[in-house]
Parts: C-alpha cells; sequence; structure tokens
C-alpha cells in the first residue's frame, strides 16, 4: 500500500490539558512501515522530518520507508534530503553567505527576475560573535575597550549584516557582545520543539559552525556545514546526507572527585577519533549518560567535530525538560517539549538493549582522570602526571616526528623566559567550557582560593575571561568569584570566541620579539576546543586545551612543563608551597556555588531586549534597499562566483595538463588552508592590503574579511606553518613553512597565490596533494571557495574530513581519494610532473573511479586509480553544473 502523510496526521495532548497535533512515528510503525521502535533516537527525528515534508518530489516514499527500515550494519548507498526547522549562522560565514545572496539577486536583475525570489525559506538566526580580539585584558574597563576596537574594525562589515537584516524577511540577528553562537543557541535560540501549520515538529539544524553540535546536548538533530551547503538550505534544497551509521555510546559509572567535564570531552575525543567515527552518528545512552548534566552534556556534544562525527546526541529527557526551564523558557515551551517528546514515544535516555546500533561502545566514566590535550591536535590527551615527561620529550623530539626539535634548555635572561614551556597565553574562552557553570564555578573557586594564599599570575602572560553569554557573568558575580578571576588578571575581555578562534591579539611586542628571535617554544592553555597550528598565536607553537580551573592553575605555575599533582604551583606570600590539590575546589563546593547561581529570570531578562542594551550596536548605520550597492569597501566585495554564469551548465571534461600547485601531508587542517587569524603585513594579504590604502594597525584579521574574495584567495593556503613538501628543507635540514610553492617549469621559489595566479595566466589547471584527514576543522567555506578561486580543479588525497569534502563539491572542485597503499610519496611526486585526470567526461556517477595519469620530468610516465569522492546523486548535479550555487540558482530561474 502507498504511503499518505495525512494518513500519519495523530491528535495529542500536552500535560496542561490543551492538544495538537503531529505526525506520528508510532502510527507509522503501527501500518507497517518498519521496525521504528528500535531506531536510534537521533534516526527517528530524521525519519519525522521526511515524513513530515513527503511530497513525492524532493522527499518520496522512497525515502522515508528506506529510513523507517533502516540496517544496522547495511552498506550505506541511500541519501537523506532532510529538510531542517531553521539554520543558524555565526558572523565569520554569515558574512560571505549574504554576500553569495546579495550577488544572486544581481544576477536575478541581470536575467529579468524577481530578486525576492532569492530569499530565505527557512528562519536563520546570525550571532555575531567572532570578530572580537582581545587586545586590552587587564585594564578595569577592558570590556568596554575591546568592544569599541570591535566596532571600529567592523563598521562596514555590520552595516552589510543590517542591510541583510530589512532585505530578507526570515534573517534575524544577535548582534555584537550578547554571546557565543552556540551557547547563544542552547540558552536563547531553541524552543525544543515547534509550531507550524497546526502541526508540532521537533527543533532541527545546520549551522555554519562545526560546533553546532552543541545543541545536540538538548535533543536537537542539528551539524556543522559549510556556508555552501547553508545557502542551499536557506534557499529550499534539503540538506543531503549518505545515510548514516549510528555508533552508540554507553555510558556507565560516574564522574570521579576532582574531574571535570572538559576530562570527559577530551577523553572521549581521543577515544572515538580511534575509534574512527567520521561521518557516523554518535549517540549517547545508559546509565552515565542520564547522570550528567546537560552543560556536562553539552560539553562533549561541542567537541563531536573534534572527534569527527556528523553529531554527537543526547535523547530527549527529563534534564533536557529541566535546563530549558532553568534558562527561562516558559512553562508553555516546556510543556511542549516533553508532551511532544512523549507522544512520540522519544522521551527518556534509553538504556543498554532497547535500540539497534551499528556498534556500541562501552564507556566507564569513572575511568576519567584530569587531563589536558596538546600541543597541536585536540585528540593528543596527556593525563596530568605525564605532561612534565610528555613535554620534554616532545621539546627534544625532531619535528618530522611531530616533536619540536629543542634539545637546548638553556636560560634566556629577559622577561625569565626559558627555551621552553613558559606559558604566554591563559585564556578562559570557547563554546566548549564556558556554558558550563559547572566548570567556570570551579575557575573561580580555584582563584578565590588561590587570592586567599596570596598567589598572583606573572605579568608576562596574557590572561583573559571571555564568557559564552552575559548569563556568566551574571552568576560569577553573584556567587562572588568575579572578583577574584579579575585579581588573578582574568577579567572579562568579551563575549566572543576570542582566543580560540585565533583572536588572541597581540602579545607584548618585545616579548614577541625575543620568543621570535631566539625561536623558543613557549605555551598557551586555553580551555577551546582547538589548537592547530597557528590557531591561537603564530608565535606560540605549543597549545594545550584544558579545564576552566586548569588554565588558572596553569597560569599561575607560569609554565607547562610541571607535574601538578607533585610539585607546587606557586609558594605563598609566606614563602610556603601551593599544590593544586591545595587550591582545588570540592564538588561539594561546586554544588553549592550552583545551586546559588541558578537564576531563570536572568536569562529571560539579559536575552529579552539585547539590541537596547548595545547603544554601539544601534547607532551603526543600516542601509536599505533589496539590492545592495556594492562600494569600495575593504571587507565587503562583490563575490566573482557568477561572473560567468548561464542558465545551462557547462560540459563536463577531463583535466589535462595540470600542475600541482602544493603537496600537503596527513593532517591539514581548514586552519592551514584558510587561516582565520592575523594577516601578516609582508604576505600576499597584507600586501594586497596596504594596496588599498589599510594601514597594518587595521588589518583585523582574515575571519573578519571573508566577505572580500581578494583578501581571502591571498590567504588560502598562506597559513604561517603549513608545509608544502615541493620545497626542500630549509636551513639546518628543517621543513620550510608557509604558502610557499615551487612555480613550474622554472622550479622558482613563491608564493601559492602568484604562482596560481600564473598558471591562471596560462590557462594550466592545478591540482593539490594531501595525505590522510584532509580538511580536519573548522567548516571554513573559504577553505573551499579560495581553492577555486586559486584555479585549482581537483584535490587528491589520502582521506578527508567530512565538511570540507562536501563543500569542495559544492565549489565545483572534484575531490579525488588515493586507493589502497597508493599516496603522493608512493608515486614519487615532487611537485615538477604535468598530470592528467581523466574519466569524467562522459558522465559521473557516484563513487566511480578516474585515472590519474602523471608524465614525470625526467621523462617517464605512470598512472593509478583514484576514487572520486562525489558520494550521492545530488552531489553529482552539484558537481555538473559547477557548484551548488549555480544549481540552485538555475533551479530557482527554472521555476
Amino acid at each position: 500500500m502507498s504511503l499518505s502523510k495525512e494518513d500519519m496526521l495523530r491528535d495529542f495532548d500536552f500535560a496542561s490539558g490543551r492538544s495538537s497535533r503531529l505526525y506520528s512515528l508510532p502510527a507509522l510503525e503501527a501500518a507497517g512501515i518498519g521496525n521504528v521502535s528500535r531506531l536510534p533516537v537521533s534516526l527517528r527525528i530524521v525519519l519525522e522530518s521526511l515524513l513530515r515534508n513527503l511530497d513525492g518530489k524532493r522527499t518520496t516514499e522512497d525515502h522515508v520507508r528506506q529510513l523507517a527500515n533502516w540496517q544496522p550494519q547495511a552498506v550505506r548507498t541511500e541519501e537523506i534530503p532532510f529538510v531542517v526547522a531553521r539554520i543558524v549562522l555565526q558572523d565569520f560565514t554569515g558574512v560571505p553567505l549574504l554576500c553569495d545572496l546579495a550577488a544572486m539577486r544581481d544576477v536575478a536583475v541581470r536575467f529579468g527576475k524577481n530578486p525576492r525570489i532569492i530569499e530565505p525559506l527557512v528562519p536563520v538566526d546570525l550571532v555575531v560573535d567572532h570578530s572580537v580580539q582581545v587586545d586590552h585584558f587587564r585594564e578595569a574597563n577592558a570590556l568596554d575597550l575591546n568592544m569599541r576596537l570591535e566596532f571600529r574594525r567592523n563598521a562596514e562589515r555590520y552595516r552589510f549584516i543590517k542591510w541583510g537584516m530589512q532585505a530578507f524577511d526570515t534573517f534575524r540577528v544577535v548582534p555584537p557582545g550578547i554571546g557565543i553562537v552556540h551557547q547563544v543557541n542552547l540558552e536563547y535560540l531553541t524552543q525544543g520543539v515547534y509550531h507550524r501549520d497546526g502541526v508540532y515538529f521537533p527543533d532541527t539544524l545546520v549551522g555554519t559552525d562545526s560546533h553546532t553540535t552543541m545543541i545536540n546536548a538538548l535533543g536537537v538533530v542539528g551539524w556543522g556545514v559549510g556556508g555552501i551547503e547553508a545557502e542551499a538550505g536557506m534557499l529550499g534544497q534539503p540538506v543531503y546526507i549518505l545515510t548514516p551509521d549510528v555508533v552508540g555510546v554507553h555510558l556507565s559509572g560516574r564522574l570521579g572527585e576532582g574531574v571535570t567535564a572538559t576530562d570527559l570531552v577530551l577523553f572521549v575525543t581521543e577515544v572515538l577519533r580511534e575509534t574512527q567515527v567520521v561521518g557516523k552518528f554518535v549517540e549517547f545512552f545508559g546509565e552515565g549518560a542520564a547522570s550528567l548534566t546537560l552543560p556536562d552534556r553539552a560539553t562533549i556534544a561541542n567537541m563531536t567535530p573534534e572527534y569527527g562525527a556528523t553529531i554527537g546526541f543526547f535523547p530527549p529527557d527529563e534534564e533536557a525538560a529541566n535546563y530549558l526551564s532553568a534558562t527561562g523558557r516558559s512553562d508553555e515551551e516546556v510543556d511542549a517539549f516533553c508532551s511532544y517528546f512523549q507522544a512520540q514515544q522519544l522521551f527518556g535516555m534509553p538504556m543498554a538493549g532497547e535500540i539497534d546500533y551499528s556498534r556500541v561502545l562501552e564507556l566507564d566514566l569513572a575511568s576519567v582522570v584530569p587531563s589536558v590535550a596538546g600541543p597541536k591536535r585536540p585528540q593528543d590527551r596527556i593525563v596530568i602526571p605525564e605532561l612534565k615527561h610528555r613535554f620534554a620529550e616532545l621539546l627534544s623530539k625532531p619535528t618530522g616526528d611531530g616533536g619540536f626539535g629543542k634539545a637546548d634548555q638553556s636560560q634566556t635572561a629577559r622577561y625569565a623566559l626559558t627555551s621552553g614551556g613558559d606559558v604566554l597565553i591563559a585564556a578562559v574562552t570557547s563554546c566548549t567550557n564556558t556554558s558550563n557553570p559547572g566548570v567556570m564555578l570551579a575557575a573561580g573557586l580555584l582563584a578565590q582560593k588561590a587570592v586567599a594564599r596570596g598567589l598572583q599570575v606573572s605579568p608576562q602572560i596574557k590572561t583573559s575571561l571571555a564568557p559564552g553569554s552575559r548569563v556568566v557573568t551574571e552568576y560569577l558575580g553573584q556567587a562572588g568569584l568575579l572578583d577574584p578571576l579579575e585579581q588573578l588578571g582574568f577579567r572579562v575581555v568579551a563575549y566572543g570566541c576570542t582566543t580560540c578562534i585565533g583572536n588572541a591579539g597581540p602579545l607584548d611586542p618585545e616579548i614577541e620579539g625575543v620568543v621570535s628571535e631566539q625561536d623558543l617554544i613557549c605555551a598557551s592553555v586555553l580551555s577551546g576546543n582547538r589548537n592547530f597550528e597557528a590557531r591561537i598565536h603564530p608565535g606560540i607553537k605549543a597549545n594545550f586545551l584544558m579545564s576552566p580551573p586548569l588554565v588558572v592553575a596553569f597560569a599561575l605555575a607560569g609554565r607547562i612543563d610541571i607535574d601538578l599533582t607533585r610539585e607546587p604551583l606557586a609558594f605563598d606570600s609566606n614563602g610556603a608551597p601551593v599544590y593544586l590539590r591545595d587550591i582545588w575546589p570540592s564538588q561539594k563546593e561546586i554544588g553549592a556555588a550552583l545551586r546559588e547561581a541558578a537564576d531563570p529570570e536572568a536569562y529571560r531578562r539579559l536575552y529579552k531586549a539585547f539590541a537596547q542594551d548595545n547603544p554601539l550596536w544601534e547607532n551603526i548605520a543600516a542601509v536599505t534597499g533589496e539590492i545592495y550597492l556594492w562600494d569600495s569597501s575593504s571587507y565587503i566585495a562583490r563575490p566573482p562566483f557568477f561572473d560567468d554564469f548561464a542558465l545551462d551548465p557547462p560540459a563536463l571534461v577531463s583535466i589535462h595538463g595540470a600542475r600541482a600547485l602544493a603537496i600537503f601531508g596527513d593532517s591539514v587542517t581548514t586552519d592551514h588552508i584558510s587561516p582565520a587569524g592575523s594577516i601578516k603585513s609582508d604576505s600576499s594579504a597584507g600586501i594586497c592590503l596596504r594596496g588599498l590604502g589599510v594601514t597594518p594597525d587595521d588589518f583585523n584579521s582574515y575571519g573578519s574579511r571573508r566577505g572580500n574574495h581578494e583578501v581571502m584567495m591571498r590567504g588560502t593556503f598562506a597559513n604561517v606553518r603549513i608545509r608544502n613538501l615541493m620545497l626542500p628543507p630549509g636551513e639546518g635540514g628543517l621543513p620550510v613553512e608557509g604558502g610557499l610553492t615551487l612555480s613550474q617549469p622554472d622550479g622558482i621559489q613563491r608564493f601559492i597565490y602568484d604562482a596560481a595566479m600564473d598558471y591562471q595566466r596560462a590557462g594550466t589547471p592545478t591540482i593539490i596533494f594531501a595525505g590522510a584527514e584532509y580538511g580536519t576543522g573548522s567548516s571554513r567555506d573559504w577553505a573551499a571557495k579560495g581553492t577555486l578561486l586559486l584555479g585549482v580543479k581537483a584535490v587528491v588525497a589520502k582521506g578527508f574530513e567530512r565538511i570540507h569534502r562536501s563543500n569542495l563539491v559544492g565549489m565545483g572542485v572534484l575531490p579525488l581519494q588515493f586507493k589502497g597503499p597508493d599516496s603522493a610519496a608512493s608515486l614519487g611526486l615532487r611537485g615538477d610532473e604535468i598530470f592528467d585526470i581523466v574519466g569524467v567526461e562522459d558522465g559521473v556517477v557516484p563513487g566511480q573511479d578516474v585515472t590519474l595519469r602523471i608524465q614525470h620530468a625526467d621523462g617517464h610516465t605512470s598512472e593509478c586509480s583514484l576514487l572520486m569522492r562525489i558520494d550521492t546523486p545530488v552531489e553529482v548535479d552539484y558537481y555538473c553544473n559547477g557548484g551548488i550555487l549555480p544549481y540552485v540558482l538555475r533551479g530557482l530561474f527554472a521555476s
């Protein structure tokens, strides 16, 4: 029998006595469509979206039946057209997305169409949180000074964002100074369930930040996508994903005394990254999961990209409902949340054996111990007692083996800096932890005890406190813990990502000079989720993630090469040693502070009228009109992606006569590909800005200039730590770092951007070669956009991270994967070869093979087979149209 979604409509009752309607999953199972009640909860929420959006076109009966009959160990070949309830943006990705939408309206006018056909069809929220920088940090008015600098630097961007607010009907903005997008999403934006056209349905979303997954803690299915995919979703396209495996993580036991949620998430990240959950759904369940507070769950869900999964999901239960109530949601909203999920038989934490998973992992919370992660990757966990020994190993280990190659431990007199291990940045920052009252209050309690013992933090350490929302400052103040943090230098500097996104700001120029001149291995300690090379600060090479109280502790110690379980972290005013155990707060103390800090009214008050509390935002002049009037801004420029747009897609052609633009090794991140930090004056981007009359003091960051493709093209592959293996070793046989390549056939060393422009002028296509885990990191659309604009036709890697692979397809760049033992090294690639890629000219199908033909410089030829990583039928359409945006635009014009 055929499936009708109207037949699945059912009434359901609220606890308050009222009633409404929903598309019933139990009714779907009763109709014999599938064993729905055994499906993972996250898949059932996706299934509800398929059922509710069943239209016989984008979403078909086959889609519903296939997911309803999901088998845990099946081969995954079917795609899911997932229609989300809303979309969340942050400003670094939201501004270029707005640029694309504005440019698409220009194209509509060019073809005689109504520009308003370019309009978000689902609600969109943009939270401005990424651009604030820590310039001031220990001054009493540091927050105000940083905010004023932020608005001076970003006024052009903010005017453009305000234009978007009035140009698009479904586009809302949370202005600067309110909080980090993921915490604002958790505390304010989500309602848990929504009501539209007389029907209730779950909150689902995608966001243009990989840490969108933090919302999974509330039972909300959502994940990070590139801005390219988000634009398509805004314009009515489903988000297409391959039907996933679902890994169940059975949590048992409870966290021990002195162990934080940060320790837990670093443990989970290490274990799940080793288990290879990349591209899979992860769903937590069991007694241990039920015992975790919602903020602890949010900490685990936030770092889902670090362990590589698509989502890190906790099913909706009483704890989620309590959190909604505690953060100021109305009784009616909480009632709707509970009643809806109970009616769908989705409410409550599943126990062992109740659900069929592709695989079940067992994790005992009692086995978690205090840890940090670093110095270069979030999955590289080090337990606290081993940190001193491990850092010493890394200090002397050769750079080619992941170390720092520094055997000399001699002292440097100025600033008491040694050759390794000095902490120069200590930042309580990032959504991972600043959304968690438990660890934030623990940091305050530790600071209170330290101040009582007369301890201080060295003035050479740049300290900062960047809460995820204003509520954090409120409860720290209520608990009397803001003052001791300030006395140690941890003053509130901003409500934004700051250090974790690369906006740590400058260090003292003399200290930076010493570090640079003597190539010292100094450290940053931060409560963030990312510590990739050159992300935190270009001059600091060892970066460690840890809980907020440990950030304060290592700031007091002043060095990373210390065993805090045995050595004193400092000496008090009487010269007596103070050990970490002396000032570490107990769970009882933290619990008492939590009870004192709980105040639902604070959430309602602080989120009620946030624009009115922000005169700097109100004073930004708004530009009006349906079409944006592009000017000579160095921040906002019309993107070139639609310059050659035609109503019919171009014919597919093979790639012939290509050159290698770069050859990279393993773990090249989107930070390496498209940096978000500071712009160096002597870089290609810096030279461009100086040519526009911008002084280095006003360069701002790459992230803040994502609305200008001229800057971003020059920043692509320009990270100061990226290593192009085409380059011969430098001084002392060390790898050469920075955005350089050898142009061919002359072999001259140049900026990658300059070589790319010469190749384009000569009509020579280029290829990027890379190792495993290519594109890990933040969901940076410019990592794909910049690759395209440099003229790269294909990226050939040992493996891709999920979002970046998708973004490459979305920009019309071909992702290809080496098969078996093949790699750039095994093929002997040096960068002076000529390449052909054949096999696409006769059509493209998901997962097909193509052939790489290599003409080596000595005249001999070789070839190998590559797997095309176009994974789904809709991605074929995107690639054949030259990318997802031309595909969507042609569809809108045709309709």
